[in-house]
């Protein structure tokens, strides 16, 4: 079956910019890979986007109809990127407002709100992706040592809402933590200790983890050098459950020269690109964007956030994570069919890959190539949809 792909590689800063890119864009790719079914999206929304959607006359459900019309469905929703993430300098911003900031409790809910009537009718459970809590360095500033505390009870206050929310559509709608380098939930170990010890099921209340889980990218994984199957299980382990898989990968350079002047090319002044150096004794260099592990240079092997496209196990003389990808659907796929995510490719950095990489292929060349790739590897693991229903 086919996984979901997340239209965050393409523009909108309003509803009519999102509504005219997407189908721009993903009415010839669903011509070319689904003709004759429906080709699911995980949709984004800019904060400005969602509320100019939720005050239209028609709401979600005009803007579904017109999608389905065009043989597009959207199955989640991915909450991370508040402002426009298209800008000419997005770094750290894509990071803020952060959980301790009720703007970003606000628009969770007002995603929440909209997910009911984008869906297909039938759907009982969808997902909305979120960031980490936020940047860990300004996250744990800001907050002058309450950030936990305060985001904990934002998210325990987004957990009443989700509540009141299922009990009025029969829809259980959760929000999915999505761990990223560098942020204050970057490694499996940091999300399950939140788990435990900020998010507490307490009597007369909605638990908490029937409304928030983890969204499981891939690449970020790949980038800490954490094991793909050992994260999933970890949760799983630990009563978590892992609602949403973004399927994406990083890049890898052996620390030569040449690696080294190659992987300087994909330094861009956009989105960030943590990096990580492991040495041959283990231990692990975090650097916060490229520039700044490139002015160091430290000896072992670097992984580098940056989304490649999923369908090339090597970028020349650089290599990629893809094998993470497959590690991580033959793991899902051993999961009962009622646990198993929803599956959603996230490459959102097609405009800002150096000249000549894989061919300067054409977005909708490039995404028809991702989804036809990953295809081939969800269909033997026994994915029975990108769109679940329970």
């Amino acid at each position: 079956m086919l996984p979901a792909y997340c239209t965050n590689v393409v523009a909108g800063r309003t509803i009519k910019e999102t509504c005219a890119n997407v189908e721009r864009v993903f009415i010839q790719v669903r011509d070319r890979v689904a003709p004759n079914t429906m080709l699911p999206l995980g949709l984004w929304l800019s904060a400005r986007a969602a509320e100019q959607l939720s005050e239209s006359v028609g709401g979600g459900a005009e803007l579904r109809d017109r999608l389905a019309t065009a043989g597009l469905s959207i199955v989640t929703l991915n909450g991370f990127p508040y402002h426009d993430f298209h800008g000419s300098e997005v770094k750290l911003r894509v990071y803020e407002p952060h959980w301790a900031d009720t703007r970003r409790a606000l628009h969770t809910q007002r995603l929440a709100d909209l997910l009911p009537d984008l869906l297909m009718p039938g759907t009982r459970r969808a997902s909305i992706s979120t960031l980490p809590l936020g940047w860990r360095a300004r996250f744990s500033q800001e907050g002058c040592g309450a950030s936990i505390g305060v985001a904990s009870a934002l998210l325990e206050q987004t957990v009443r809402h989700l509540a009141r929310l299922e009990d009025r559509t029969g829809i259980r709608i959760t929000v999915d933590i999505e761990p990223e380098p560098g942020c204050m939930l970057d490694r499996a170990v940091d999300v399950v200790g939140f788990f435990e010890h900020a998010l507490h099921a307490r009597r007369g209340e909605p638990d908490p983890r029937r409304y928030v889980g983890v969204c499981h990218d891939t690449c970020h994984a790949a980038v800490m050098f954490e094991d793909q199957t050992t994260v999933l299980r970890s949760y799983r382990a630990a009563g978590i459950s892992v609602n949403k898989i973004q399927l994406s990968s990083a890049l890898i350079a052996d620390g030569s020269r040449e690696s080294l002047a190659s992987l300087s090319s994909y330094s861009e002044a956009r989105y960030l690109h943590q990096t990580c150096v492991r040495a041959t004794n283990g231990t692990v260099r975090f650097f916060d964007d490229l520039p700044v592990a490139l002015s160091e240079s430290p000896v072992g092997e670097w992984r580098t956030h940056f989304h490649v496209p999923v369908f090339a196990p090597s970028l020349g003389c650089l290599g990629t994570t893809q094998a993470g990808i497959v590690e991580c659907l033959n793991e899902i796929g051993l999961w009962p069919i009622e646990d198993r995510p929803v599956l959603e490719i996230e490459t959102y950095a097609w405009d800002v890959l150096p000249s000549g990489v894989c061919g300067d292929t054409a977005l909708v060349d490039g995404i028809v190539r991702e989804i036809e790739w990953c295809s081939q590897y969800i269909e033997p693991a026994g994915q029975s949809s990108a769109l679940r229903s329970s």
